[in-house]
């Protein structure tokens, strides 16, 4: 029992660790590798993961979108294969190991080595454990979400079908989701190449259900030389406007001392496997090719901090998007 007790503690701060431990129902938990080499010729979506289904089916699975070429390939595994050390984010599936510091890849198609280092993380002291702040110690939410890392440098190579892929010198960025489904409404963004290094966004937009109702909830974050930048549901800023057309998001929050707006050019996406009641039944867009068109302007001043376009823009726009609009 006080193994379990500090095993789920361990987990709960740590939210980059394995949640899933004694799930036997409607559960999913995959983890989100972006890997773009130097000369931004090649891009790739890793998403290793679980999924057990309301009857209690269970799988393990490794999706790869190559955001170039814009195909995506959901390879499916016994849930055997999956495995994952306690108290430290270290998971394997079949002869495939992911942690914070490598990928190591053994896929019909894909194969090789991938190596990371210089992390972002979210911060994540005692009483706001990660990206989810307050809300990660609330027991009932239909998805949680996390932050590994906000950009980081890549180094290896991969064997990509008939050649050999360099991504030494690119950048990366990983994240993770866990719960019984994604939202029923979302949109979800991230980019970190811009005119200079050392810059990281991320925003997302979601209708989240409560208590037999529901409201809409978002977390951004601007990693600006060496400084994080947040605007959150819990952290006192606000949504003041979300539209979305066809070719573009429109996208503007503020926090006491900023205003962050967001403009996001929509590319052609690609279908990818999400989870519905734990199962991965549901399909989503995500394009890798997008670009964000962001302004950080200070508040109090009138000043902008930063004006800058980022390109190889993860992006999806999900679900019954007019539940989210503002």
């Amino acid at each position: 029992m006080t193994a379990t007790y500090f095993s789920g503690l361990s987990a709960l701060f740590n939210p980059e660790q394995f949640q899933g431990s004694g799930k036997s129902r409607r559960y999913f938990e995959g983890w989100y590798f972006k890997v773009v080499n130097a000369s931004e010729s090649e891009a790739f979506a890793i998403i290793p993961g679980i999924a057990i289904d309301e009857s209690g089916q269970k799988q393990a699975f490794i999706q790869v979108l190559d955001g170039k070429r814009q195909t995506a390939i959901y390879h499916k595994f016994d849930f055997d294969n999956f495995h994952s050390k306690k108290n430290e984010f270290n998971i394997r599936i079949g002869n495939n190991t992911f942690t914070q510091k490598q990928i190591e890849l053994d896929l019909p198609g894909i194969s090789g080595r991938l190596e990371f280092s210089s992390f972002v993380p979210w911060p994540k002291p005692w009483y706001s454990p990660g990206i989810m702040g307050p809300y990660a110690f609330v027991p009932f939410l239909e998805c949680y979400h996390g932050i590994v890392s906000m950009d980081h440098v890549i180094n290896g190579q991969l064997k990509v079908s008939d050649h050999s892929a360099n991504f030494t010198g690119g950048r990366g960025y990983t994240e993770k989701d866990w719960g019984r489904s994604f939202p029923s409404a979302y949109v979800w963004m991230q980019s970190n190449h811009f005119s200079q290094p050392g810059i990281s966004v991320k925003a997302s937009v979601a209708k989240i259900p409560w208590l037999g109702s529901s409201f809409v909830g978002f977390i951004a974050g601007i990693w600006l030389h060496n400084r994080l930048i947040r605007f959150t549901t819990y952290n006192g800023s606000s949504l003041k406007k979300l539209q979305i057309d066809p070719l573009r998001v429109e996208l503007i929050l503020e926090n006491r001392h900023y205003i962050l707006s967001i403009l996001a050019c929509r590319e052609a996406a690609t279908s990818l496997t999400s989870p519905i009641q734990g199962m991965m039944d549901g399909r989503i867009e995500e394009s890798m090719t997008s670009t964000l068109d962001v302004v950080l302007t200070d508040r109090k001043t009138g000043k902008i901090i930063l004006r800058d376009r980022g390109r190889n823009t993860g992006l999806e726009v999900a679900g019954v998007i007019n539940q989210i609009l503002v």
